[in-house]
């Protein structure tokens, strides 16, 4: 069974899925993915708990890296992909093509390109803070808007 909430965020409403006390998923009321969230009302789990309270904390301005137990579920590549989102700091971007790079074949960009596109923990896990080779913004599954919102959140962009 999987659990989920509901978060309010500053960029709207975020959908919290987990399972067995592990983080699987964060993602914008608008993504196409992601769960069903019921309207039934139940204790929310302990788990969940400490997710919006980090979240929270971020969003403040008081938190920059997050320490929540994780289970994204994906192929071994896009796990790899993932995990190396999590070592590009807060407050800086990486190309796709340096993201490629680190993870040991600077040509793949476009496939790490679509591994980060299928990231199902958003923010958490920051896809956004991947850019374009120019250092462009491209997509982001919760909308180039919020791609900008994140990024000037975090001092990575201040225009």
């Amino acid at each position: 069974m999987v659990d989920t909430a509901v978060y309010e965020s500053p960029l709207g409403r975020l959908r919290l899925a987990g399972q067995h006390g592990f983080l699987t998923g964060v993602y914008f009321d608008d993504h196409v993915d992601g769960p069903q969230i019921s309207e039934d009302t139940r204790e929310l789990p302990e788990a969940f708990h400490h997710v919006m309270s980090q979240l929270d904390e971020y969003f403040a301005g008081d938190r920059q890296v997050f320490d929540l137990p994780m289970r994204p579920v994906g192929s071994a590549f896009q796990q790899r992909v993932w995990a190396g989102l999590l070592e590009i700091d807060f407050g800086t971007t990486l190309s796709y093509g340096d993201l490629a790079g680190r993870l040991g074949d600077r040509k793949a960009s476009r496939a790490v390109g679509r591994a980060n596109g299928k990231n199902p923990i958003s923010i958490i896990v920051p896809c956004h803070r991947v850019v374009g080779a120019d250092g462009s913004l491209t997509g982001y599954g919760g909308g180039l808007d919020r791609k900008l919102w994140l990024l000037r959140h975090e001092g990575a962009l201040l225009v």
